[in-house]
């Protein structure tokens, strides 16, 4: 079946990084789709990529738009930012960082 909001693990948090490049009061409309077939690999199972995939799930689809979008939609970039990190690290990068201008 084609998938509407994208399937994986990567084009749904790429699809995430879209909404949040938004002004907050934005960023969370149709947000948490992009959710529903996300897939962790095999390998993030049990690791800190996992639970932040689960911590970004939880602040998306928990969020009430209106409500602290601001704060909320911070705490969603930074758990992005913090899972792109991880997965660098998973690849074998010794010092990734997401810089000053992400």
């Amino acid at each position: 079946m084609e998938s509407k909001f994208g399937r994986g693990f990567v084009i749904p948090l790429v699809a995430l990084a879209r909404h949040f490049s938004l002004p907050p009061e934005q960023a969370f409309y149709g947000a948490a789709d992009h959710l529903d077939e996300l897939i962790v690999p095999v390998q993030f199972a049990g690791t800190q990529v996992d639970a932040l995939v689960k911590q970004l799930r939880k602040r998306v689809i928990w969020h009430q738009p209106g409500t602290m979008d601001r704060e909320d939609a911070e705490e969603v970039k930074r758990i992005l930012r913090h899972l792109l990190v991880e997965v660098d690290r998973s690849f074998g990068i010794a010092d990734p960082q997401v810089g000053t201008y992400d």
